[in-house]
């Protein structure tokens, strides 16, 4: 059974950067589609940006494009979220979620549906 765990939310100033981590127990991540979710207080979770199995194809939301960079570290079982410049409004918790891919490759969409596994999440809050 897949379990996802995620570390690295602080509190930083406007301008600064975090590095997320979604680190995976239980079973490989390389059949598996990753992607980052974020949820602000009284707004919907909202899908900001995924990476295929093989970490070959990845995709953004416009709020973070340009400044978020996905990775996936398969020998570390681990998937990177690096944040740059963020801003006030990138304050949310943020979510990790696995769509299993088997051996297919394609890039996943940002629909919760299709995500199986979730971990609990980990708060940035971007603030002077």
């Amino acid at each position: 059974q897949l379990q996802l765990a995620e570390y690295g939310g602080d509190l930083v100033q406007p301008g600064g950067s975090l590095r997320l981590a979604c680190v995976a127990s239980g079973t490989t991540l390389e059949y598996y589609n990753i992607g980052w979710f974020r949820q602000a207080p009284g707004k919907e979770r909202e899908g900001i940006s995924c990476i295929s199995r093989s970490g070959g194809s990845a995709n953004y939301a416009d709020s973070v494009k340009g400044r978020f960079t996905i990775s996936k570290d398969h020998a570390k079982n681990t998937v990177y979220l690096q944040m740059n410049s963020l801003k006030p409004e990138d304050t949310a918790v943020y979510y990790c979620a696995a769509d299993y891919a088997g051996s297919y490759e394609y890039l996943p969409s940002f629909v919760r549906d299709e995500y199986d596994y979730w971990g609990r999440g980990t708060q940035v809050t971007v603030a002077g």
